[in-house]
C-alpha cells in the first residue's frame, strides 16, 4: 500500500514516477470506498486524479500553492494532503469537507474553494503578492472547464498578462461542469484538440530558427509569419492574446505526458496555460457512462453502480413537473438556469421544450439579466438557481429585475441546510431579498403547493422568488392547498396557547412540535404557515401576538429571515414572550447529514417543544 507511507506531497516525491501509476490505483480505490459509503462527488473527482497526482509530483506544494475551482474535484490532494484516514469522514459532521477548507488545513488550502470563478483571481493574487516578495514560488489554479466561463475567472484571465508571472492555470477539461458544458468558449476547447500540431510545429521552427542570422528584420518577419501560423492551425488563440503561453492539450490520465509538461512549466516566466483533457468518471465504468447522474451521489453500490434514495418524490422534482404542466398551458413561459437543468429538475423540460429552455452555464449574474431581457421582451421567465448561488448574482437581481419591475420568476432550490456544508447551505437569501422593493417571496411548506404558487406568479406583472428546500417532506402527495392571497399566511392549527409561525417544509416541525406539547404539556397551540415572506401577513401576526409566546421556526439563519419579520411585525405589542428557531448567525454552520446538523442546532420538533414548555411553565 503506497499511500499508507504517503503523509505529505514531500514523501510523494520521494518515489520513482514508474510507481505513480500504483498510486493513482489505490488514490481512486479509496475514494470509490468512501464515497459509496458516505456520498460526495463521484466523477468528478475519479476524473482528476493522474492530474493532481502530478501537480504535487512535480510543484513544490505547499510552498506552490495549488488552488481548485470548483474545489469538488479535489479528493486526491485531501488525500495527499495528510488527510487520508480524514478523508475516510468526508461529509459527516466533525469529519473531512467535501471542498478544500482552510479551516482544516490552512497549510495546503486556500480559503474554501466551493463555488466556480474564484480561483484564477485568488492564484493571480497570490501570484502579484509572490512578485513583489522576489519570490519564485508559483500559484497554480485547476480549473474546470465548466467554469471558465464564469465572469470572475474572465475577469481574472483578463489581468494576468501584467500581475501572473508566476501564475499556471491547468484547464481541466472533461467537456462537462455538472452538466453538459454550452456557450461559444466550450465550443472553441472543443476545437482545441489540434493543438498539439501547433506546438510541435512551434518547437520545429524554433529550431531551424536558430540557424539563422540575427537580424532585425529577420526576426519582425517571423514574428509575423508565427502569428499567420497561428492564425491558422489554432482558432482564435484566445489564451495566447490575453497573454498566456498556452501548452496542449496534454492527455490527462497518462502520467508521463503530465510529468514532463509540468517539469517544463516549471521553468516558464510570466503566465502558462496548460490545457488538460481528462474523463469525468475514469476508471470507473458506470461512472464514466453517467457522469452527470454520479457527480454528487448520497451514496451508491458498488458492485452495481445504483445511487441510494431511489425516484422519491423532491421539491425540485416537483418544481420539473409543475414546469411541464404550466408549459403546456401557456406559450409564454421560458426556463433558465446556470448548469443546473439536472439538479434543478429541468432537465425533462429541456428534452420537451429545448427552444424555450436556455442554460447561462455557470453564470449566474447573466442568467439574471438575461431572464431580465426576456422578461422585458414579453415572455415569462422563471429563472432556477440554488440559494448559495443566487447570492452572487445579487445586484442583477436588484438593478435589472427589481428596479424596473419585471415579471422574472425565481426558483430557489437549495435554500435551507444541505450536506456539504457552508459554501453551499442555502440559509442567507432572505437577508437579502426580503430587502428588494416590491419582490413577493414565497415559501412552499409541501412538494404540492409549488404549483399553485408557480401559477400564481405567473399571474403577477412582477418579480416573485419562490424558495424550496433540497429533498423532499414526509407530507401526503394529496397535501391540501389552500387559494393563495397576496400578503397572507394560512392557519393550519388553532388554539388559545403559543402561537408558531413557520416557513416552508418547517410547518411539519411545528405540527410536530404543537402535537408534542399538547400530548406532554397540554398546551395548546396555533401553527401558522407563513407562506409569504413579503409581503408579511403583518395583520395576522399583530392580531395573534398580544398575551402569548410567539414562536418562529425557519430552515434560515436567525437574521433576516421569517424570526425578523415577525419581530417587525409585532414591535411594541405585549406578547407574553418570543423565541426564534433557525441556524445560528454568528459563525458558518458546518457540513454533514443535515439531521445530525439539525440535532447539534436543537432544531427538532423535540428539541423545539422542550423549549417551549420550559419557557411556558417557568416564566
Amino acid at each position: 500500500m503506497y499511500l499508507e507511507k504517503i503523509h505529505s506531497p514531500e514523501e510523494l516525491r520521494r518515489l520513482p514516477p514508474e510507481e505513480l501509476p500504483a498510486v493513482a490505483a489505490e488514490i481512486r480505490e479509496l475514494i470509490l470506498a468512501t464515497v459509496s459509503e458516505n456520498g460526495g462527488h463521484l466523477a468528478s473527482n475519479l476524473g482528476a486524479v493522474e492530474l493532481i497526482l502530478a501537480l504535487h509530483y512535480c510543484f513544490d506544494t505547499p510552498r506552490d500553492r495549488l488552488l481548485f475551482d470548483v474545489g469538488h474535484q479535489a479528493y486526491t490532494h485531501k488525500i495527499l494532503t495528510g488527510r487520508r484516514e480524514f478523508f475516510r469522514s468526508l461529509r459527516r459532521c466533525g469529519g473531512c469537507a467535501g471542498f478544500p477548507a482552510s479551516w482544516e488545513s490552512a497549510e495546503y488550502d486556500v480559503g474554501a474553494s466551493g463555488h466556480a470563478g474564484t480561483a484564477i483571481s485568488t492564484a493571480l493574487g497570490i501570484s502579484a503578492a509572490n512578485a513583489l516578495a522576489k519570490s519564485s514560488a508559483r500559484a497554480v489554479a485547476v480549473v474546470g472547464d465548466g467554469s471558465l466561463n464564469c465572469g470572475i475567472s474572465l475577469e481574472g484571465l483578463n489581468n494576468a498578462r501584467r500581475d501572473g508571472s508566476n501564475l499556471v492555470v491547468v484547464l481541466n477539461d472533461n467537456k462537462m461542469s455538472i452538466s453538459e458544458n454550452v456557450g461559444g468558449l466550450a465550443y472553441y476547447l472543443n476545437r482545441l484538440v489540434i493543438g498539439p500540431r501547433y506546438n510541435r510545429l512551434k518547437t520545429a521552427a524554433k529550431r531551424m530558427l536558430m540557424t539563422l542570422p540575427r537580424h532585425e528584420t529577420i526576426h519582425r518577419f517571423i514574428r509575423r509569419l508565427e502569428d499567420v501560423i497561428k492564425s491558422l492551425i489554432l482558432p482564435g488563440v484566445v489564451f495566447e492574446e490575453l497573454g498566456f503561453r498556452y501548452i496542449g492539450p496534454i492527455n490527462g490520465h497518462s502520467l508521463p505526458d503530465l510529468l514532463r509538461t509540468f517539469r517544463q512549466v516549471r521553468e516558464f516566466e510570466g503566465p502558462v496555460l496548460v490545457h488538460v483533457v481528462t474523463e469525468k468518471g475514469h476508471g470507473c465504468e458506470f461512472a464514466v457512462r453517467s457522469p452527470e447522474r454520479y457527480h454528487g451521489v448520497s451514496g451508491f453500490d458498488r458492485a452495481t453502480g445504483e445511487l441510494r434514495g431511489g425516484k422519491k418524490m423532491t421539491f425540485s422534482r416537483a418544481f420539473g413537473d409543475a414546469m411541464l404542466e404550466l408549459a403546456s398551458r401557456y406559450d409564454d413561459l421560458v426556463a433558465i438556469t446556470a448548469a443546473m437543468a439536472s439538479g434543478t429538475g429541468l432537465e425533462p423540460f429541456s428534452r420537451a421544450y429545448p427552444r424555450r429552455f436556455y442554460d447561462a452555464g455557470i453564470a449566474e449574474e447573466h442568467a439574471v439579466t438575461f431572464a431580465a431581457g426576456l422578461a422585458a421582451a414579453g415572455l415569462r421567465p422563471v429563472c432556477a438557481i440554488y440559494s448559495t448561488f443566487l447570492q452572487r448574482a445579487l445586484d442583477c437581481i436588484y438593478h435589472d429585475v427589481v428596479l424596473p419591475q419585471l415579471p422574472v420568476i425565481f426558483a430557489i432550490d437549495r435554500a435551507g441546510a444541505v450536506e456539504d456544508g457552508p459554501t453551499h447551505h442555502g440559509i442567507y437569501d432572505l437577508g437579502f431579498l426580503r430587502a428588494m422593493p416590491g419582490l413577493v417571496i414565497l415559501a412552499p411548506r409541501c412538494e404540492a403547493e409549488l404549483l399553485p404558487m408557480l401559477e400564481y406568479a405567473r399571474s403577477l406583472a412582477s418579480p416573485v422568488a419562490i424558495r424550496y428546500p433540497r429533498g423532499g417532506t414526509q407530507e401526503a402527495p394529496e397535501c391540501p392547498v389552500a387559494p393563495l392571497e397576496t400578503g397572507h399566511a394560512e392557519i393550519l392549527r388553532e388554539g388559545s396557547g403559543p402561537v408558531l409561525w413557520a416557513m416552508g417544509p418547517e410547518c411539519r416541525t411545528a405540527l410536530d412540535a404543537a402535537a408534542l406539547l399538547e400530548q406532554e404539556h397540554a398546551l395548546d397551540c396555533t401553527v401558522v404557515n407563513a407562506r409569504f415572506l413579503a409581503p408579511f401577513d403583518r395583520e395576522l401576526a399583530r392580531k395573534l401576538a398580544p398575551g402569548r409566546l410567539v414562536v418562529s421556526i425557519e430552515d434560515h439563519v436567525v437574521i433576516g429571515g421569517l424570526g425578523s419579520a415577525l419581530d417587525e411585525a409585532i414591535a411594541g405589542l405585549p406578547c407574553a414572550g418570543r423565541l426564534t428557531f433557525g441556524w445560528p448567525a454568528g459563525k458558518p454552520v458546518p457540513h454533514g447529514a443535515v439531521a445530525d446538523l439539525r440535532r447539534a442546532a436543537k432544531l427538532t420538533a423535540r428539541d423545539i417543544a422542550s423549549q417551549v414548555a420550559e419557557f411556558v411553565l417557568h416564566v
